[in-house]
């Protein structure tokens, strides 16, 4: 279980990220379409998941729009936006922004949160996604993991970027 916080305010997921070295769990996400999605999907790319409680927030929105300018356009890599807001929301979000480089995916149908020890387990934001980011290579394993420590706190673009760079 990790511990972060909330605006200062300590909450708790469901468990820890998968570690630098491991190939997480495969997931079943829903695309805008509705379609199911998983690692298979996105075969020999370069991943970054970028995990997050909703598009409606600001720094979860920030966070999509950067990822999508900086890393979305980067040969063989691929940048998953993943939170538990329904298909629909995010594709009228990527509509209003113009993201179309960086796929959003749900996790409302899954276990992918818990899969991921990224499940909140207490607080206001209880059963969304904590904040966190995992690069994967072409072979599902993860080079870089940070489980932001303050939701309200961006990610680490530099070094999520470095890692898919490297």
């Amino acid at each position: 279980m990790a511990s972060i916080t909330l605006k200062g305010a300590p909450i708790h997921t469901s468990g820890e990220l998968p570690k630098v070295g491991q190939k997480p769990p495969d997931f079943m996400l829903a695309a805008n379409d509705l379609s199911d999605v998983s690692l298979e999907t996105y075969k020999g790319k370069k991943k970054v998941l970028n995990v997050f409680p909703s598009l409606d927030t600001p720094v979860c929105a920030l966070s999509v729009k950067r990822f999508n300018k900086e890393a979305a356009s980067l040969d063989g890599v691929v940048v998953l936006n993943i939170s538990a807001d329904l298909p629909f929301a995010q594709k009228r979000f990527c509509g209003a922004e113009g993201i179309d480089n960086a796929p959003t995916l749900s996790c409302f149908r899954s276990s992918f949160a818990k899969d991921y020890g990224l499940q909140i387990v207490d607080g206001p934001l209880k059963g969304l996604c904590s904040r966190a980011v995992l690069v994967l290579d072409r072979d599902n394993r993860v080079v870089y993991a940070e489980q932001v420590p303050e939701i309200a706190q961006e990610p680490d673009y530099a070094k999520a970027l470095a890692a898919v760079s490297g």
